[in-house]
């Protein structure tokens, strides 16, 4: 970063920050924002610290909202009966984004991960197994991701809720749509098969 002014070394360095930008993408975008007017740089400045201030976790599935509840867990036409059981909001949209489930959520903001040091108590399990005793739950859906940190998590679960009078479901795995079988990997292949179903 030699020979750039120090605001645009600092700026550079902040950017190279976020997660998949690397310092040649991070001087881009810092020149990218350079030649911008100014009011766009004030707007994306303005923008991070009002999501910094503004932006909290819901009380009841702890996505990310700017109320006390997100507009999933205060939409009266949800089936509160359910919750799916997600890692990150990202799943949680991608999940709303396919327009097939009306259930609430339950975002645990991680998966298990010994070796990164995320333990049981680091996930939100303590706050699912007290909405799941204090309400009426009638399925437990799991979609965390098919990784190995993902099963883990979605397995530990499976044992917590072992004892009550929920059905747990986990999120189907297998072969894409359009997907051609001859390029599909093993452990993929394995939960097609595993996960089969009648027709």
């Amino acid at each position: 970063m030699t020979g750039y002014a120090p605001p645009i070394r600092r700026l550079i360095r902040e950017l190279n920050r976020f997660p998949g930008i690397g310092e040649k993408t991070a001087t881009r975008l810092a020149q990218f924002i350079l030649k911008s007017p100014e009011e766009n740089a004030k707007r994306l400045a303005e923008s991070i610290i009002e999501v910094k201030k503004k932006i909290r976790f819901c009380s009841t599935c702890f996505n990310l909202t700017e109320d006390a509840l997100c507009e999933i867990c205060s939409d009266p036409a949800r089936e509160n009966g359910i919750i799916c059981v997600v890692e990150n909001p990202d799943s949680l949209i991608a999940i709303e984004e396919s327009g097939s489930y009306s259930g609430t959520y339950h975002v645990l903001h991680g998966v298990l991960s010994p070796a990164d040091g995320i333990g049981p108590g680091s996930l939100r399990l303590t706050e699912l197994m007290e909405r799941i005793s204090e309400n009426t739950v009638k399925e437990v859906f799991l979609a965390t991701n098919p990784s190995v940190q993902g099963e883990s998590t979605a397995l530990l679960i499976m044992k917590l809720l072992r004892d009550k009078d929920i059905r747990v479901t986990r999120i189907g795995l297998g072969i894409p749509v359009g997907g051609d079988l001859k390029y599909v990997d093993k452990m993929t292949m394995a939960k097609a098969i595993e996960f089969r179903r009648g027709i």
